[in-house]
């Protein structure tokens, strides 16, 4: 008997038809809806498109970390240490001055104590215009417009007492020398009010600030040198997408070069190159703002701050006898901030000083000193900082003539020798010394505004025009252009 076995046979669906292997590409881009000429086209287009959108990104965002950077050196905290350090000179000189004028008392001398006064009403409208100017420029931080109120009030506790001091004075009628114990402990009151109330917080201003423009400069500058190699790669990008897209046109159409793309390719070339070049030249401003601009500045100001706080310690040492260990222990020490040489004691900083001095004469590539002197003499040797030391040495060896006329019981020939602004005396030598260092700040200054103002003028200039309004108008040319280059291609197809 025969079996029928075709209903015990499995039926399976037909196989699918297989695609030719080199038609497989094909099908994906067809699933991607590439599958004909202006689709590709378009997808191209919109590739360079968005390319030219992340490039324009990208460099908007570092040029402006750099336009930050010079903002926050130039225009808000640099101008506000700066300020900051006019306060704190201004007060310890109005201090510097009262000391004089109480030394003085009644000498016979032409015009003795008038220029100091002359110089303590100066002061006092200096500090009053600088801690404005700080009060203004801090106006966004609550804890420094706090201490440029505390700076404030206690300055007008301090002129009371000065006022007090001084018509002590006067009633005293004494001759140059020491004042009465009544005045002696009036001003004692002033100084320490001045030295432990005032002149802290108006330091502690300028370090905040200088900390803020350090962060600021390591930031900023840091993020112009990052994004010029972002900007470049994102340039390269676009520039390759631009290319392949050129290369595509010519293949399909046969034709030798689409002039519409090439000059989009051309134009974000430039862009990308003159973008590189100005971030690397802000980063370059903004270093030579901070090295030698702003960091000079500071330091010579401090510098000059501390020569005339050791002026006023000459003054204090013969004005108050009592405690002349005490300023002479502070004014060796504060020689040495200023510059540093191994002593242990005022005459043997004297003569280690000479030996400095004659050592760098001979060789000023030799800087043999540390302190703010030594700094400087490293960082920007030359004429300026050399007469800078040559008139600290002489201001020195009249301190030095000053204790040995003291010690020898010559007060009013000490007093007259301090005092005194004719040539060959002291207060003409501390004179010329200070004439040397703001010659010196002002050259920093020069340096430092002149950057600033070079960067400044590259962010709001080029050879197009402000970078402010350029970027996006060329990105967006250079986009249009992509647009243009294909459109007349894609009319073909219509």
């Amino acid at each position: 008997m025969t079996v029928d076995t075709s209903r015990f046979r499995t039926h399976l669906p037909p196989a699918a038809p297989q695609e030719p292997p080199g038609r497989r590409p094909a099908v994906r881009l067809r699933r991607l809806g590439l599958q004909t000429t202006p689709e590709r086209i378009r997808a191209l287009a919109a590739v360079a498109v968005l390319a030219i959108g992340g490039f324009y990104i990208v460099a908007n965002i570092a040029i402006g970390n750099a336009r930050d950077g010079l903002r926050v050196i130039g225009h808000d905290a640099g101008p506000q240490v700066l300020a900051t350090g006019d306060l704190y000179y201004a007060l310890g000189d109005m201090d510097s001055q009262v000391a004089s004028i109480l030394l003085t008392g009644r000498e016979p001398s032409p015009g003795a104590g008038q220029q100091e006064l002359r110089s303590y009403s100066q002061d006092r409208a200096t500090a009053d215009r600088a801690a404005l100017q700080a009060a203004e420029l801090s106006a966004g931080d609550p804890a420094d417009q706090a201490a440029v109120r505390s700076i404030l009030d206690g300055l007008g506790q301090y002129e009371r007492l000065v006022s007090l001091a001084m018509v002590l004075d006067e009633q005293a009628h004494h001759r140059a020398g020491p004042p009465p114990g009544n005045v002696i402990a009036v001003y004692r009151q002033a100084t320490d009010l001045m030295t432990l109330d005032l002149l802290p917080p108006a330091y502690n201003l300028t370090l905040e600030g200088g900390a803020t423009v350090r962060e600021a400069y390591a930031a900023k500058r840091s993020a112009a040198l990052e994004g010029r190699f972002w900007v470049g790669l994102a340039g390269l990008a676009v520039i390759a997408a631009l290319v392949a897209l050129q290369f595509f046109v010519v293949a399909r159409f046969r034709r030798r070069l689409n002039p519409t793309l090439a000059l989009a390719t051309l134009g974000l070339i430039v862009l990308t190159v003159s973008a590189v070049r100005l971030l690397s030249d802000e980063a370059a401003h903004l270093q030579a703002a901070k090295t030698s601009g702003f960091d000079s500045i500071l330091t010579m100001s401090r510098a000059q701050a501390i020569s005339d706080s050791l002026h006023a310690d000459e003054s204090r040492f013969l004005l108050d006898p009592g405690q002349k260990d005490l300023y002479s222990l502070a004014y060796l020490d504060k020689s040495q901030t200023l510059l540093y040489v191994a002593s242990g004691n005022l005459a043997e900083y004297y003569t280690a000083l000479s030996a400095s001095m004659t050592a760098y004469r001979a060789n000023p590539r030799s800087v043999g000193f540390l302190g703010f002197y030594g700094d400087e003499a490293h960082a920007h040797p030359g004429p300026a900082i050399t007469t800078v030391l040559a008139r600290y040495q002489q201001f020195q060896a009249d301190d030095q003539r000053i204790r040995q006329l003291a010690n020898a019981g010559q007060d009013r020939q000490a007093v007259r020798l301090l005092t005194g602004h004719t040539a060959g005396s002291a207060g003409y030598d501390f004179d010329q010394y200070n004439q040397a260092v703001v010659s010196l700040i002002g050259q920093h200054r020069a340096t430092f505004d002149q950057t600033i103002r070079a960067g400044d003028r590259e962010l709001g200039q080029s050879v197009l025009g402000n970078w402010a309004v350029l970027l996006p108008l060329a990105a967006l040319g250079v986009a249009v252009l992509v647009v243009a280059g294909v459109w007349a291609r894609l009319a073909e197809y219509r």
